[in-house]
């Protein structure tokens, strides 16, 4: 942040920024906003709205005496009635770059820069910091480079426009209107001439709906043990954009796998309240390991969930300087990262928040809960990273049953609403059988079945009733369809428009459970 235009400074930062020499993807200069103990000091000091053209006059004047020249983006925003100056400084494709020691006419020395935390620094020769740059001269990372097998159209622009809605860009109200090519540009997940124009490889795996066409690894494999490793498991495979990737298996995750238990102390008055994994926990590691692994290599992310562990397996390990008895903390600092233009999408979309902090907050959570410590393991030569997280140790006994399974059977219940069955459905599939299963179904009526069986693919009213053989009215849909969507058995197509006559319906996961 700078409070106002100060251009040998910002020039530096530039350069910095350009340098990425930890492959953060660049970053940010604001202009017009005070900083104050590193926070933003609010409402911002603001700028004349005559200097925001200047400004961006000087900005490319200074661009071109970094050496390689080197643009940067600029775009003002009104903030508290305030005028300021956003400059986004992404990685460079030719690094190392130098920039000018002074801007005085006197001095024409150049020197590189690089960024020390939120400090801009000077690298000094013959420096550890010279020679990393030097090595990463013309070494862009492989999600940023050019994917020359892909075409443009290859991206989807409706994968474009849900992730500009969702981080609220003020591009997307302008992605309908303006070239398919410039809002690719203006993403930065194309890049070439005009007649050349072809995605980056991180624009195919983000916005493309079967990235595996192009990266054979781009999936996730989960496996289900049903008893010990053997031949008795359940296999899914997650694909689509590695974004829908991780949102599916999440989703999987909360419906299927966690699940909140209770345990009622001699000892307390109060009852132990705890889940058998943390979410938390389960959802930084999925991310890691998709947002760090290799998309050179054909090897998909593995997860294998057994009756005690988790295990998350990526290929490579980590990058050095992290080994194995590094991983042994619970605070790693990474010094690289492998793919910075997809953390930087993972990032606006909350998913990670990068800086090192995933494993941090995978020991915190797993602790909060209760459990025991995480795993994380890797071999001499950095080849894979495993992530294994322990089941509560409180789970087993809570299921109260030799083989490990809780059994409807065992304990009856009666449906009085459909949430009733939920805690069941949520059961992991080696924790409910099949006899569980059809136990549920007794107790749920032959038309209940018929319309989550019916709804798998979305459905509308009109064609609920017609496969059941009811009249459309408000008395039947109340009784058929208004109590699988309060069950979280059925889902809106359109949420935020109940009434509306284009809405459909469709089973969720718990209702799959219910009904297969």
């Amino acid at each position: 942040m700078k409070k106002g235009w100060n251009p040998e400074d910002i020039i530096h930062t530039l350069c910095a920024y350009a340098n990425d020499i930890n492959n953060w993807d660049g970053g940010y200069v604001i202009i017009g906003v005070e900083e104050e103990n590193g926070k933003a000091k609010l409402p911002p000091i603001g700028l004349h709205v005559q200097e925001l053209d200047t400004i961006q006059k000087k900005l490319i004047e200074l661009s071109h005496k970094l050496f390689p020249v080197y643009i940067p983006v600029s775009q003002p925003f009104l903030i508290n009635g305030k005028h300021i100056l956003v400059v986004f400084a992404p990685a460079g494709d030719n690094r190392p770059y130098k920039a000018p020691i002074s801007l005085s006419e006197k001095r024409t020395e150049r020197a590189m820069f690089i960024k020390r935390g939120s400090k801009t620094v000077k690298v000094k020769d013959g420096s550890d910091d010279e020679r990393r740059l030097i090595e990463l001269t013309a070494r862009i990372p492989f999600d940023d480079r050019i994917n020359q097998t892909a075409s443009l159209y290859d991206l989807n622009l409706r994968l474009i426009q849900n992730y500009l809605k969702e981080v609220r860009s003020s591009l997307y109200e302008e992605s309908t209107k303006i070239p398919f090519a410039e809002l690719c540009r203006h993403l930065m997940i194309a890049k070439g001439s005009d007649e050349l124009l072809r995605p980056t490889n991180a624009g195919l795996l983000l916005f493309n709906e079967h990235p595996e066409k192009f990266f054979s690894g781009a999936k996730i494999d989960l496996i289900i043990h049903k008893n010990k490793v053997g031949k008795d498991y359940t296999e899914k495979l997650f694909a689509g954009s590695i974004i829908q990737q991780i949102r599916d298996i999440l989703q999987y995750f909360k419906s299927t796998i966690i699940e909140e238990l209770i345990v009622k102390s001699a000892m307390q008055a109060e009852s132990i309240r705890f889940f058998n994994y943390p979410f938390q926990a389960i959802e930084e590691a999925v991310v890691n390991a998709v947002y760090h692994k290799s998309y050179e290599r054909e090897n998909p992310v593995e997860i294998q969930i057994h009756k005690d562990k988790i295990e998350i397996l990526s290929f490579p390990g980590p990058m050095p300087p992290i080994n194995q008895a590094m991983l042994k903390k619970q605070r790693v600092v990474a010094r690289d990262y492998r793919n910075r233009k997809i953390g930087g999408f993972l990032k606006e979309l909350k998913l990670t928040e990068g800086r090192g902090t995933g494993l941090p907050i995978i020991h915190s959570s797993m602790e909060e809960n209760g459990s025991p410590p995480p795993v994380f393991e890797t071999d001499e030569n950095n080849t894979y990273f495993l992530c294994i997280l322990p089941v509560h140790p409180l789970t087993e006994s809570i299921l109260g049953s030799q083989d490990g399974r809780r059994r409807i059977e065992d304990n009856p219940f009666k449906i009085n609403d459909l949430t009733d069955a939920n805690p069941y459905l949520r059961l992991p599939v080696f924790q409910l059988g099949d006899e569980d299963r059809n136990a549920i179904k007794d107790r749920v009526s032959a038309s209940i079945i018929k319309v989550l069986q019916y709804c798998k693919k979305p459905k509308s009213s009109d064609e609920i009733f017609e496969e059941i053989g009811l009249y459309k009215n408000t008395k039947n849909h109340n009784h058929h369809i208004k109590p699988l969507i309060e069950g979280g058995w059925l889902n809106l197509t359109l949420p935020n428009k109940p009434t509306s006559k284009n809405q459909k319906y469709y089973t969720t996961d718990l209702g799959k459970n219910c009904s297969q």
